[in-house]
Formats: C-alpha cells, sequence, structure tokens
C-alpha cells in the first residue's frame, strides 16, 4: 500500500517536474525567436496623408510601431530629424511604413497631380461653376461626360432652339483649378476632423478645368462654352452610353 502511495507521488512530482522544464523550454524558444527577429521601431502612417504636407505637421498621422527587421523596409524612417524642410511627394495611406523616398524636396515635388495627355489629343480650358461640375468634386485623372445646353437662336433653322445634349463622353480631365473654398474650421480640431471641414464645405466662385481631347471635341466644347452652358457629369470608364444621342429640346420636356 505504502510503496504504490509512493510511486503516486512520485509520478505526480515526474510530471510537475516535466510541465516546469516544457514550460522553461517554450518561454526560452520564444524568447530566442523574438531576438533572432532583432525588433525595430519604424513610423507608420496611421491617418491619410495627402501629397505636399510638410514633415513638420506629419507626427500627429504617424504612430511608431515595433516590427521584424525582416519586414521593415531598408528605407524606412525611424524619425523625422533629417527631413526638416521636405514634403510628402505622394499620398500616404494608413498602414505603410514611411520610407525615405516618400519625402522630397519641395522644389523636387511634383504636385500637380497631372495625368499624362495621351498622344494626339489636345488641352483645353474652360471656366464651370460648381454646381454644374458635380459639386466641385473632379479632379485630374476623373473621366466626365459633357453636356452642352443651347440658348435660344443659337442652333441652326429648324432645330430646337432650347436643347441640352451630351456631346462629348468619357473625355479625361488633366488640371483642375478651384476658387478659395469658405469653411469655419477649428484649428484646436483634430486634424481629420479639420480635413472633413474642409472637404464638406461649399466651394465659391468658379473651376477652372482642362481636358484632354480632339480637334474636333475641342471645336464643340469651345463652342459650346461661347454660346451656350457646360454641364459635367462624373462619368467613369465604365458606364453605359446610348446608342443615339439624346437631345432634349424645350418641346420634348414635358411629352
Amino acid at each position: 500500500m505504502k510503496s504504490r502511495l509512493l510511486a503516486g507521488v512520485a509520478a505526480v512530482v515526474l510530471a510537475l517536474v516535466g510541465a516546469m522544464m516544457l514550460y522553461s523550454y517554450t518561454q526560452g524558444a520564444e524568447a530566442r525567436a523574438i531576438e533572432g527577429l532583432e525588433p525595430v521601431d519604424v513610423l507608420v502612417v496611421a491617418t491619410a496623408v495627402p501629397a505636399g504636407t510638410p514633415s513638420e505637421e506629419l507626427l500627429p498621422f504617424l504612430t511608431t510601431q515595433s516590427l521584424p527587421a525582416t519586414a521593415v523596409s531598408g528605407s524606412a524612417l525611424k524619425d523625422l530629424d533629417s527631413s526638416a524642410g521636405k514634403v510628402t511627394a505622394v499620398d500616404l495611406v494608413v498602414g505603410e511604413q514611411l520610407l525615405t523616398e516618400r519625402l522630397v524636396e519641395l522644389d523636387d515635388a511634383d504636385l500637380t497631380g497631372r495625368p499624362a495627355v495621351p498622344e494626339g489629343l489636345q488641352e483645353v480650358s474652360f471656366g464651370v461653376e460648381p454646381h454644374r461640375a458635380v459639386g466641385g468634386s473632379i479632379a485630374p485623372g476623373d473621366t466626365v461626360g459633357i453636356f452642352i445646353s443651347m440658348d435660344p437662336g443659337v442652333r441652326p433653322a429648324g432645330s430646337e432652339l432650347e436643347s441640352t445634349q451630351l456631346v462629348l463622353h468619357k473625355v479625361l480631365v488633366t488640371a483642375v483649378q478651384r476658387a478659395a473654398v469658405e469653411a469655419e474650421i477649428d484649428p484646436a480640431a483634430p486634424p481629420e476632423e479639420q480635413a472633413r471641414a474642409q472637404a464638406e464645405a461649399l466651394p465659391s466662385g468658379s473651376l477652372l478645368l482642362t481636358v484632354a481631347v480632339t480637334e474636333d471635341q475641342a471645336t464643340r466644347l469651345v463652342f459650346g462654352n461661347e454660346f451656350g452652358l457646360v454641364w459635367l457629369s462624373k462619368e467613369p470608364t465604365t458606364a453605359t452610353e446610348s446608342p443615339e444621342p439624346i437631345t432634349i429640346g424645350n418641346k420634348d420636356l414635358y411629352r
């Protein structure tokens, strides 16, 4: 009886010793694995940053994360000490490491966002009020539909005198110049709230848009802008097009 009891106690002791040894080994293995990863503290984008943001204003948009050395880019920045006077060359997205090449001297930054003009096309500019240009939300790189509403007496005899027609499809916008935006922004508010207030503010004045068009399209657009009213829609390349031009005149509106 006594021998069986001693054997049972010995088995429990051996199990406890084995468990402690296993725990010690796993802890040591985990420590060795972490040591092998060589964690590195780098700057990571926590809030989206627009192109052209000065490096002196970046800290509220960034956070410091400890990442394995194997996951850290060779040009990742640990701090902004060497970036004084520089600006972001491109938009920075949440989660990306802040890389040296993302910051450039202001004179070297191309902040226009202008897409390349397709070969064979030419550029033409025109002004339009925000309410006739999707609330002023059009940006370089968008493709737009261009509507022209003609005033009485402008169209040839025998046609509708007052009419609207979508005359150009999927026209590439290469540049947008905006009038000042009047927004009540609290300077003490967080950067994301200031950006939201700026985005929701109504644009004042007019927009100056530049588009890439053919010679024929440019002629139509200039004529329409000179003698009628131009309206724009955001028309992505996936938008469907009517097989026949749709013209709405003063006799068609309520038919």
